[in-house]
């Protein structure tokens, strides 16, 4: 512990973000990085506390509690506050093959239970690793790491999003000879095409794809195994199969009117607008467009705020984003204690720009939709929105949640997307496999486990426990290959 009275003589200091309306004129991302000194204060607040819960990621009440990479924050964070960088490198990327994505697109499980948090406010931990991995980038310190034996083993990774990458990632270095199959015209996945520029410019992407390369793993684009590529052709020319296709079923909204013209999912929507702009800044028209149209979004999370920043960003009319759920408290509740997950209600980035361009909060609470209005011509023009109440059902201490009678309203609406979250993966993948699903629909393996009932195919990610965070699939990646590893050479040293 470099400074041991870092947490008391500096507060907290994150880096600025550009004014709303201001960083909405374009899709950049919109955060400026604090200077060395200051990072280097930001660093010493990390108390190297004796049992530092900021690594710990286990579950706690259903919820994950710490990093699920258990990365060597404390260690980083004094490196970091000695100025040695290039040391603090070296123990961030021992744990996190892709430290570059988690910091910018993580919701800092580390930071909700660092202990400096309890009575003050917690250590920068996710814009520290950010600075880590930029310095290693902008210094040339990521440098292609080829292994110098091979094992002659061949593994297929079917999926680019961030479990497959870690897999690929760590099974090259072992010196396996990975080929990755995706079947999107870009490597990345859900980090390509899921997450908007605003928050994971796609440069950063690209960036590590070709580091990857030049260590040896080849990337097969436009390959949709189970239609265009065959899986049987794969079994038998590969040692080893992952399937890291991630939980793309979205969960659909069933009202009278579902059939009208102008409701999409949220995940089309953003995909859209992403390769529009990347294949031409939005220039070809190819991308649903919420320019002066009334938006509503059905879906309170991540996606749903990924959303609202979009469609202000296309020029909407208005944006509201319904949940069902009410409000979460502001604060921590007795109920839900540290070093639990935070049940707590945050406005992000996407609500930010809502509330300086519309001069309200775009979320209304306790709420789903009843009908989608369409106009003479089948487009839609409006829904009927009704609010729920909830209660607990006496027998069965079931929480239940029931209409509000006589509480419908009407919303103008031209553009209605869907962000409720997904149900598991595409079955005819699972079938070109011949893999078991569990009742989820997500790959069926045993507790613990990543390999399926079919010999030789392993599965990580979304498609394995459903639908979670990036930094949760990176962990799957790299769990999934040290059981590929050990399948392949009879132990692992992964």
């Amino acid at each position: 512990m470099g400074k041991a009275t870092g947490f008391l003589e500096y507060t907290r200091t994150e880096t600025a973000a550009k004014e709303p309306l201001e960083r909405i004129k374009d899709f950049n991302e919109f955060h400026v990085p604090l200077s060395d000194e200051q990072r280097c204060q930001q660093a010493s607040r990390c108390m190297d506390c004796g049992v530092p819960f900021c690594q710990n990621g286990k579950m706690l009440c259903g919820m994950m509690s710490g990093c699920p990479l258990n990365n060597l924050i404390p260690e980083w964070n004094d490196l970091l506050y000695h100025g040695q960088k290039e040391q603090a490198l070296s123990r961030l990327i021992m744990t996190n093959n892709f430290p570059e994505f988690t910091s910018r697109v993580c919701p800092a499980l580390c930071e909700k239970a660092c202990i400096c948090g309890v009575y003050d406010s917690p250590v920068t931990t996710k814009e520290n690793e950010n600075s880590i991995i930029e310095f290693g980038f902008a210094n040339g310190l990521m440098q292609p790491q080829i292994p110098t034996v091979r094992s002659g083993k061949r593994i297929a990774v079917i999926g680019s999003g961030p479990s497959g990458l870690a897999a690929a990632d760590t099974l090259n270095k072992r010196g396996h000879n990975v080929t990755v199959f995706e079947r999107s015209d870009r490597v990345g996945g859900l980090l390509m095409y899921g997450i908007p520029n605003m928050k994971l410019e796609k440069h950063i992407i690209e960036r590590r794809v070709e580091l990857m390369k030049a260590e040896g793993v080849e990337f097969r684009t436009d390959s949709n195994v189970g239609e265009n590529v065959s899986a049987d052709e794969i079994l038998s020319g590969y040692d080893a199969v992952v399937l890291a296709c991630g939980s793309a079923n979205p969960r659909d909204v069933k009202a009278e009117g579902r059939d009208a013209d102008g409701i999409y999912f949220a995940v089309d929507f953003l995909k859209a607008t992403t390769k529009s702009l990347l294949d031409s800044e939005l220039k070809d028209g190819k991308y649903i467009s919420a320019k002066d149209k009334n938006v509503v979004i059905i879906g309170g999370g991540d996606t749903g705020n990924d959303c609202v920043g979009t469609s202000v960003r296309h020029g909407c009319k208005s944006v509201v984003q319904l949940e069902m759920m009410p409000k979460l408290p502001d604060e921590r509740a007795e109920n839900n204690p540290f070093p639990e997950w935070p049940r707590v209600c945050k406005t992000d980035y996407g609500q930010e720009e809502a509330i300086a361009v519309f001069g309200h909060d775009p979320r209304i609470y306790c709420t789903t939709v009843k009908e989608f209005i369409k106009d003479e011509s089948g487009k839609l023009s409006a829904i009927k929105t009704v609010k729920l109440q909830f209660g607990t059902d006496p027998e069965t201490g079931r929480r239940t949640m029931n209409e509000i009678e006589g509480s419908e309203e009407i919303i103008p609406c031209e553009l209605c997307l869907i962000a409720a979250g997904f149900l598991g993966c595409q079955k005819y993948i699972a079938d070109a496999f011949g893999v078991s699903l569990d009742q989820r629909t997500n790959v069926k393996t045993a507790l613990g486990k990543h390999s399926t009932d079919v010999d030789k195919v392993f599965t990580a990610g979304d498609m394995h426990i459903g639908q979670s965070l990036v930094v949760r699939a990176i962990r799957e990646g790299r769990d999934a290959a040290a059981e590929v590893d050990e399948y392949l050479i009879g132990y692992t040293n992964l």
